[in-house]
């Protein structure tokens, strides 16, 4: 009996795409972790006997900031995946490969963009990239460079602006003077159909007469 197939030609029954978790390590893991809780409570029924306030569990060691905060130079692109479709495979791990966004430096998934910006941000995040919550103050003559780059900023785009507004005008003033000129070619061409159609009629008319004057006018019907 054949055996069945699933969507993408594998076994219906593998789960080779399931990442494989080391149960030894964790377990080794979750024995050191209790053993150092076991003894961090047994230090602090110790303390209380004394009078002492029980230590509270150990943190991560973050390094120690050494430059104060920096403006970042590449944009963070929380649009990138605005109306995109991924497909997830494992959606219980973390990676870049998983749904929304993924922070480098600590290791850490979000799942909207509020969250990843609001990590990007925080002090924890700052502490990781060795840097401290405090801006570094401008000197006069960054704040003097600031201020001639705005203008000169502001006075290119005021330029483009005129020329732009020129350049509209031209075409607008171009398609006013294509309308006259066809309303005009209308005209001349209505008044020349009306020339023809009076000289026409002025011919009939001087034919008739010359009938008449030359007695082929008469020629009717007797029948009453």
């Amino acid at each position: 009996m054949a055996e069945k197939a699933g969507a993408y030609g594998t076994k219906a029954g593998d789960t080779d795409f399931r990442k494989k978790w080391d149960k030894e390590e964790y377990a080794e893991r979750a024995r050191k972790k209790d053993d150092e809780e076991r003894t961090r409570m047994q230090e602090n029924e110790e303390r209380m006997k004394q009078g002492k306030k029980p230590r509270k569990a150990p943190k991560e060691d973050l390094p120690k900031p050494t430059e104060l905060m920096k403006r970042r130079e590449t944009s963070l692109e929380l649009d990138k995946n605005l109306g995109k479709t991924m497909v997830v495979q494992n959606p219980g791990a973390r990676g870049p490969g998983q749904p929304g966004f993924f922070c480098d430096t600590c290791n850490r998934n979000y799942r909207d963009s509020t969250g990843y910006l609001d990590h990007i941000n925080s002090k924890a995040h700052l502490r990781k990239l060795g840097q401290t919550t405090r801006v570094e103050r401008s000197t006069l003559a960054q704040v003097r460079a600031r201020i001639a780059y705005l203008r000169e900023k502001t006075k290119e785009a005021s330029t483009a602006k005129a020329f732009d507004f020129d350049q509209r005008l031209a075409e607008v003033k171009a398609k006013e003077d294509a309308r006259r000129a066809e309303k005009k070619a209308q005209k001349q061409a209505q008044k020349e159909e009306a020339r023809l159609a009076l000289v026409k009629d002025i011919a009939v008319d001087g034919d008739d007469e010359m009938s008449k004057l030359m007695g082929f006018g008469g020629f009717g019907s007797t029948k009453k």
